[in-house]
């Protein structure tokens, strides 16, 4: 046998179309992570400011003509509404000039993420240094000590979504990727119901009695967790149901290629490329991240969309996979039809030749 026959041997079309598969995953990995996070700029950062009146619209002017667009602002009446909007997610900082003296205060919430809190800190510094006034920055939803950078939920969301489709795919490959009937997808869902309870439940233990790193709601945690868990799961096991082996690719495409550089993780939403920025909310890992540090630093607020998305997640996944376990099976060919005995009866085994009965 030539070494090209040993190479087919051991290579089979098969094998070959999942390997190039695998090596374009590679590739959309790194071109996906590095697009999106080797060069974080804020743009259009939703910007609140707070001045006299006389003062305030040209103020709103110079901030919104700045070079490169870092700042979205607009007019905010007071300081208490400022920081409202703050918790509300509505805004991400806002700058309070002062009428008598020449500091002004800078509002910021680092607890929606560090690099963002800290580009708008330099940005206003700059600002206000053209203008011969200086700025104090008070930082009005705080990110935890033990929670370097605001990362300790993007990383929880991670964890969850990683829970979620590797129990989908050992669900799934342990008797074939495919589904061959309803009662089997049934068990495969409850199952994933199960461990997504659990799964939600074990990280917010994690992140909050063992280690510290996120405040907030403990059951709200865990309920977020449990949603995050089950809607990659179930997007995995309809994937898995519609192509087979290659869903766990797919889903691999989805939640960890596009979805978590995407996420707004390690820089937020406002300093990502225009398509992260935009696929990221839309997407389990960014969904979930936003939930999470409302939860932790946001009294909760501005959750109803990242919810519904992940929900919307969750029951297309378990729809997909459902209906294609009760698709009729084709019918088998004659090529593919046991061998039968002879005279056509069929109606039992060939006859034994040996003093033997097979089991």
């Amino acid at each position: 046998m030539t070494f090209v026959d040993e190479v087919k041997n051991a290579v089979t079309p098969r094998a070959a179309l999942l390997v190039i598969g695998v090596l374009a995953l590679q590739l959309l990995f790194i071109a996906s992570y590095i697009g999106a996070l080797h060069k974080p700029e804020p743009t259009d950062v939703a910007f609140g400011v707070v001045a006299p009146q006389q003062m305030s619209r040209q103020l709103v002017t110079e901030l919104d003509g700045l070079p490169g667009g870092p700042l979205d602002p607009r007019e905010v009446s007071s300081e208490g509404e400022a920081r409202e909007q703050i918790m509300n997610r509505d805004i991400d900082g806002a700058l309070i000039v002062s009428p008598q003296g020449r500091t002004d205060t800078l509002l910021v919430a680092s607890g929606g993420g560090t690099a963002l809190s800290g580009a708008l800190e330099r940005i206003v510094t700059r600002v206000e240094d053209s203008q011969q006034r200086t700025v104090k920055t008070v930082d009005v939803a705080g990110a935890s000590s033990e929670d370097f950078n605001g990362l300790s939920s993007f990383y929880l969301v991670v964890g969850w979504c990683v829970g979620g489709y590797l129990c989908a795919s050992i669900l799934a490959i342990s008797a074939g990727a495919k589904p061959a009937n309803r009662q089997r997808a049934l068990i495969r869902t409850g199952t994933m119901a199960l461990y997504s309870i659990v799964g939600g439940i074990g990280g917010a233990i994690v992140v909050g009695p063992i280690l510290g790193a996120l405040p907030g709601s403990f059951w709200g945690l865990s309920g977020l967790g449990a949603l995050v868990v089950f809607s990659v799961g179930m997007i995995t096991l309809a994937l898995q149901a519609l192509t087979g082996i290659v869903g766990i690719g797919l889903a691999v495409l989805i939640i960890v290629i596009a979805g978590n550089p995407s996420a707004g993780g390690a820089f937020p939403l406002p300093m990502l490329p225009d398509f992260w920025r935009t696929i990221g909310p839309a997407l389990p890992p960014g969904a979930g991240t936003w939930v999470a540090r409302s939860i932790a630093y946001f009294r909760g607020n501005a959750v109803t969309g990242p919810l519904l998305v992940l929900s919307a997640w969750a029951v297309v996944g378990t729809a997909v996979t459902l209906l294609m376990s009760m698709r009729k099976r084709t019918p088998r060919g004659p090529a593919e039809t046991p061998a039968r005995g002879a005279g056509g009866a069929g109606t039992g085994p060939a006859p034994s030749t040996g003093g033997s009965t097979a089991a």
